[in-house]
């Protein structure tokens, strides 16, 4: 059976390789690049340190290793998108796009077509229903990765193995990899986004984007508080970095016609709060519910961010995606962020849509 393992260097996609050595198979390692030091905004991504490690994985198991440079498509995809929904005032996600069409997009096209499987470190499982494969949620909530996971597609899906999921969480993988000496046993795990490396994110922003001053002003009363450097620079429900005193504030609505950002002070105001979350784009991973269109509203699970915490609602399709009403308000529901869309039991993730507003409310206020 051949077999790509996506490995970059951390814990995680470390300890794959001895699981499939351990059941008799012989993959073939693969270091995607993606950092290039001559593009701005790629400085410092460790993959010196990344590539090191990877390298002795391979060599501590006999296996072949490859880098495959992927940094040029990486910009003109994911971080062009990044760059063009903060441009729009929504709130992108890089790691969900990366997944797509980074590590299971190109990868599968430059390499991986070569290959019956694609394992990688992610905390997550499949299973299969009516002959069908699905992604799964795994036992521990708080390190399951289904939510950065919830754009692929069932091409990509079908070829996936998660070797991971014969292990309980993220303890048991570090306990795994110390006793086996791996070098990344102790590393901190990634926080996403590498092309930042130690960038700072609003620099990053600054940098592509520029800058241009506008009015803080509070929600309620319409009173100007400040100024700011640009709605791009914010995400709803953004309390960090604001800049106001007499606080907290939440960042409750944008205006990017008018270059206005929204607040609203307090420790859960309920101007940051909503039941109902609008889709767009939507996509279906397996088609679960994509024939469901004539059907009543759905009971399902979902997520408007990565993390432990799901919401329960009612789905129902609409002629421009699909709305979600919530049977809790919830806070902090951001356009541009993906909304990942579960089973009601939360057992399986069905697949994603794009935030969006509602009707006539196209910028934010």
């Amino acid at each position: 059976m051949k077999i790509a393992s996506l490995v970059s260097g951390g814990v995680d996609s470390s300890v794959t390789i001895p699981l499939l050595v351990e059941q008799g198979f012989r993959p073939h390692i693969f270091y995607i690049q993606i950092g290039k030091n001559n593009k701005p905004g790629f400085l410092d991504c460790p993959s010196e340190e990344d590539i090191e490690i990877t390298s002795y994985i391979a060599h501590k198991y006999g296996l072949k290793m490859d880098i495959v440079d992927l940094h040029d498509t990486y910009w003109d995809t994911v971080i062009r998108y990044t760059i063009d929904t903060v441009k729009k005032g929504l709130t992108p996600n890089p790691d969900v796009m990366c997944n797509r069409l980074i590590k299971f997009g190109a990868f599968e096209e430059k390499m991986g077509h070569d290959f019956q499987y694609i394992t990688t470190g992610h905390y997550a499982r499949t299973t299969r229903l009516q002959g069908k494969k699905y992604l799964a949620t795994t036992g521990d909530l708080i390190k399951d990765q289904t939510y950065f996971l919830s754009r692929i597609t069932y091409p990509q899906l079908k070829k996936l193995w998660f070797p991971l999921e014969t292990l309980e969480g993220k303890k048991e993988v570090r306990k795994f990899a110390e006793r086996l000496r791996l070098p990344s046993a102790h590393r901190r795990d990634s926080q996403g986004i590498c092309f930042l490396g130690k960038v700072n994110y609003r620099d990053f922003i600054r940098r592509h984007v520029g800058e241009r001053a506008g009015e803080i002003r509070e929600l309620d009363t319409g009173r100007a508080l400040g100024t700011h450097q640009g709605y791009w620079f914010y995400t709803i429900g953004q309390r960090k970095g604001i800049g106001l005193s007499q606080g907290p504030w939440f960042v409750t609505a944008k205006d990017t016609d008018q270059n206005i950002i929204y607040v609203s002070r307090g420790y859960d105001p309920q101007a940051q709060y909503g039941n109902r979350v609008y889709l767009e784009d939507l996509h279906f991973i397996t088609d679960a519910m994509g024939q469901m269109k004539e059907r009543p509203p759905i009971d399902v699970a979902f997520k408007i961010r990565h993390g432990p915490q799901f919401h329960n609602g009612t789905f129902t399709f609409t002629s421009k995606g699909a709305v979600i009403e919530a049977h809790e308000k919830i806070s902090g529901i951001a356009p541009g962020q993906f909304g990942a869309l579960y089973s009601s039991d939360r057992a399986l993730c069905l697949g994603s849509g794009v935030i969006s507003e509602p009707e006539g409310n196209a910028n934010n206020k």
